[in-house]
């Protein structure tokens, strides 16, 4: 596949070469991927991580030790042990920092599972909504049953069945339903929970993933969140440890980098899909943000 092809990566073989580093034959036209972080990242580079992206499928996974950070969207975290992890299809995506990971991971494309679904996965399984909360940390018991599901699905895929396609996406099924099961009074419980300040901070970062390319200044978000720039600043600042203005160059700089990792457009058309007034300044935000002009950044993703 020609890499100017590869802005959004579009299927699970090209996925596993790609990022996970595995030379062997898959099928372009597969459908699920399970496996163990331990064996999907043996191969991943430390000091680069996995490149900001975005998959045309589903990622679920949870983390049961090592280090591993992720960047969702605007939101940037340190994971810690029995988090679970979903990034929903075309959800910007990036990590860091991934070492010695041990946990479960599966990838999936919507329509494989869609036969047991009665309307869009996002209405049944709200999870993987663009705006709902996508790390969340189970108990021991709740981590047991997932991981069970996982080895499942695993020793299922790995087996020879005449069947294999319907027992799979039973098998998925019924991780989405446990998962569902888990965030159901989760989400519940972050929602009564939450100050005013939380919800605005919240706000804000949606607002962001959606927004970012074209709205830039902090004023903007403000009005419309009914609130002025500075009590914004503050509670951005006070629930997320950033600034407004950091949280919206964190998105630019990971589009950019998606942009720049995983397509052949020019510099000045790569500027200009982010909306900067030319090259120059595009130029002086990547060196700003990484020490790097945006074609050593390029060789180094």
């Amino acid at each position: 596949m020609s890499k100017k092809d590869i802005l959004i990566i579009e299927n699970l073989a090209d996925f596993e070469k790609k990022i996970n580093r595995d030379s062997r034959p898959y099928d372009i036209n597969m459908m699920v991927m399970p496996g163990t972080l331990e064996d999907k990242h043996k191969d991943v580079d430390p000091e680069k991580g996995i490149q900001a992206l975005r998959r045309q499928f589903n990622l679920v996974y949870i983390l049961i030790g090592g280090v591993h950070d992720v960047h969702l969207g605007a939101d940037y975290r340190w994971l810690k042990p029995n988090d679970l992890v979903i990034v929903p299809e075309n959800f910007l995506y990036a990590s860091s920092n991934v070492r010695n990971c041990k946990g479960y991971c599966m990838h999936f494309k919507t329509e494989f599972i869609q036969p047991l679904l009665k309307g869009p996965l996002a209405e049944e399984f709200p999870y993987f909504d663009l705006e709902s909360e996508h790390i969340v940390n189970v108990t021991t018991a709740e981590s047991d049953l997932i991981q069970q599901s996982f080895r499942d699905i695993i020793s299922e895929y790995e087996r020879f069945s005449p069947e294999k396609d319907y027992l799979l996406r039973n098998y998925i099924h019924i991780l989405l339903l446990r998962i569902r099961e888990i965030y159901r009074p989760y989400v519940k419980k972050i929602g009564e929970n939450a100050t005013r300040s939380m919800k605005i901070a919240n706000q804000f970062r949606h607002l962001v993933e959606k927004n970012f390319i074209n709205m830039r200044e902090v004023q903007q978000y403000a009005e419309q969140l009914c609130i002025t720039p500075k009590h914004l600043s503050e509670v951005v600042k006070a629930n997320t440890g950033k600034s407004p203005r950091d949280i919206i160059n964190d998105m630019l700089l990971l589009e950019a980098k998606v942009l720049l990792g995983s397509t052949d457009k020019t510099i000045t058309e790569i500027a200009h899909l982010l909306h900067f007034e030319d090259q120059s300044h595009f130029h002086r935000f990547i060196r700003q943000h990484t020490g790097c002009t945006p074609l050593q950044l390029r060789q180094k993703l």
